[in-house]
């Protein structure tokens, strides 16, 4: 009876996999969309400012992403002899997660408004958001409010963008008295 109600090794492979094709959909999709939102690199008309990382400043950034999941990469293909599950899904699984690991080296844009923060083609308003205590040499560190261990958004690039931008993150937590004002007033959004 209780072998009945387990679903088979391949049922459990093709829904991973599943899962797997829309996070790596979903994030694509986003990717997409950071030079949409920033179309402008540098001092923002607002006070805000925008750039750019490179690719190895993207490794530093996500280290510890890149080592999970090449133990992701690894690790079905010990299980899939005992589980007696069809490679095919290993194979699909290690396109998609190589897929992922590609994305997440592409260079990004960040930005910062007195509002949000963009970043990974997503938007974050300041109040969802905090500093961590302790700061890496050559990355920002933020955490996103209520996330828990999930909750790390690092930003990467060169060290000169990283300064400015610590600069204009500690302003944008204490927007009433420290916000940079810049000449043209535009949208604070940019």
């Amino acid at each position: 009876m209780a072998e009945e109600l387990l679903l088979s090794a391949n049922t459990v492979a093709a829904a991973a996999v599943f899962i797997l094709g829309l996070i790596v959909a979903w994030d694509a999709f986003w990717l997409t969309r950071q030079r949409t939102d920033i179309p402008t690199l540098g001092e923002l008309s607002n006070g805000g400012f925008a750039w750019e990382s490179e690719g190895p400043q993207e490794v530093i950034r996500q280290w510890g992403n890149l080592a999970s999941m090449a133990a992701m990469i690894a690790l079905p293909w010990a299980l899939l002899e005992a589980s007696n599950t069809s490679y095919w899904y290993a194979i699909v699984w290690d396109v998609l997660l190589s897929l992922h690991i590609i994305s997440l080296l592409v260079p990004k844009r960040y930005a910062i408004t007195r509002t949000h923060l963009f970043a990974d083609g997503q938007r974050y308003s300041w109040n969802r958001l905090r500093l961590a205590r302790r700061q890496p040499a050559r990355r920002i560190m933020l955490l996103r409010q209520g996330w828990g261990i999930f909750g790390p958004l690092p930003l990467g690039g060169g060290q000169n963008d990283l300064t400015l931008a610590r600069s204009r993150i500690e302003a944008a937590f204490d927007a009433e008295t420290h916000w940079p004002q810049m000449g043209n007033k535009r949208s604070e959004e940019e």
